[in-house]
């Protein structure tokens, strides 16, 4: 799995982590127990704080993606979703879906974007729709 880092950019580092590490279990990349960087290798291999990663792996094991173990370390977990998972996904989708009608994209783009987006997570589980 190779982590980008965009030190310039707005998104804070802690949460471009957690949303790459969170799009390769999507992809199929990093499957059920695969291992990640221990923090400290990680946030030397980006010259940064290992608090960062740190904070990016506890956010990571609160919504359930990953369990940190001290003998094993960071481990991906791929369990079914909790109960308040998929009100916090639609309100968020909800969100992020307004702010593309509101700049006027049409809603077959809209939906020609997610459709291909959903593709592009080719290993994941999901029922597809007509």
């Amino acid at each position: 799995m190779i982590l980008n880092v965009d030190l310039a950019s707005d998104v804070p580092i802690y949460q471009q982590l957690r949303d790459q590490i969170v799009e390769a279990i999507a992809e199929g990349v990093l499957t059920d127990g695969s291992s990640l960087p221990a923090t400290r290798t990680l946030a030397a291999d980006f010259g940064i704080n290992f608090h960062t990663v740190n904070k990016a792996y506890d956010l990571l094991r609160q919504q359930g993606l990953i369990r940190l173990n001290r003998k094993t370390g960071a481990v991906v977990t791929t369990t079914i979703a909790d109960p308040p998972f998929p009100a916090e996904w639609t309100a968020k989708a909800r969100t992020l879906l307004a702010e593309a009608v509101a700049r006027g994209i049409p809603a077959e783009e809209v939906l020609r974007t997610c459709r291909s987006v959903l593709d592009s997570f080719g290993s994941a589980q999901r029922e597809d729709t007509p």
